[in-house]
């Protein structure tokens, strides 16, 4: 994991890796759980018998909504900001749903710093996004993201 002491310390990382997540389960019960949030129960992401008979495989594939969800989570694990008072979603400029992600699947997120900007209380900060999926040649995701770093007392 990378620690920074304030988000103004992310400026000498841009261009480079900021680093790998560990692997996260794709299990049915969160794939339901994010069914029933937002109200998207399509059959292919819920019904299991039905994936059974009709999709490659035989097994259900979790939202792409889902997966993407999961990028603030696994960035956690990925960056620290010691001497921050919060940090906020700011916006998406690219995403791209490459390949599914099957229920009992792994992933993992690997996030590069592509640009760094001052803003007011803090610094806004694009990451390019690839959600590894276990095994796979092609990653589930690829996403350009970009959040707001807010520094302590701002």
């Amino acid at each position: 994991m990378l620690e920074v002491d304030t988000p103004y310390d992310m400026e000498s990382h841009v261009g480079k890796k900021i680093g790998t997540s560990d692997w996260l389960l794709i299990d049915q019960e969160r794939i339901n759980d994010f069914a029933r949030i937002t109200g998207d129960e399509n059959w292919i992401h819920v019904d299991v018998e039905r994936a059974k008979r009709e999709l490659p495989n035989g097994l259900t594939i979790a939202h792409g909504l889902l997966t993407f969800s999961l990028l603030p989570y696994l960035g956690g694990k990925i960056l620290n900001i010691r001497e921050r008072s919060r940090g906020v979603n700011y916006g998406s400029n690219k995403l791209r749903f490459t390949a599914p992600v099957q229920v009992g699947s792994r992933i993992r997120l690997h996030r590069t710093l592509v640009k760094y900007e001052v803003a007011e209380g803090g610094a806004r900060l694009t990451f390019s996004n690839e959600i590894e999926i276990e095994g796979s040649a092609r990653p589930a995701l690829v996403a350009e993201t970009i959040s707001m770093m807010y520094a302590k007392g701002k």
